[in-house]
């Protein structure tokens, strides 16, 4: 199996695609979120996650939709999981319908 690469945390997104190209400093970017500074550079120094709040204030101030930012979110914190050694013993029902578990 070829191991999925890390995706990439919104934060470095947000400072290599929006941030820089439009000049911004921490100190701006964030005034125009509503933000603290301190809160902004932990997001872009990737520090913190991205919060649902956080995706909307970003969506707005990109035009662009919170669910896209809180996807890249999931998708990083999804791979960070599975880097984990996690011991499960599969459910009785789900190994023996390969995998189609039907509920109800």
């Amino acid at each position: 199996m070829v191991p999925i690469r890390k995706p990439a945390h919104p934060g470095l997104l947000l400072k290599q695609d929006v941030l820089i190209p439009l000049g911004l400093s921490v100190t701006e970017a964030a005034k125009y979120l509503g933000v603290s500074r301190k809160t902004l550079s932990e997001l872009i120094n990737e520090k913190a996650s991205l919060s649902p709040d956080m995706a909307i204030r970003i969506g707005k101030a990109t035009n662009t939709s919170p669910e896209s930012w809180l996807n890249m979110q999931s998708k990083l914190d999804l791979w960070k999981s599975k880097q984990k050694s996690l011991h499960v013993i599969p459910f009785p029902e789900a190994a023996n319908t390969d995998n189609q578990i039907i509920y109800g």
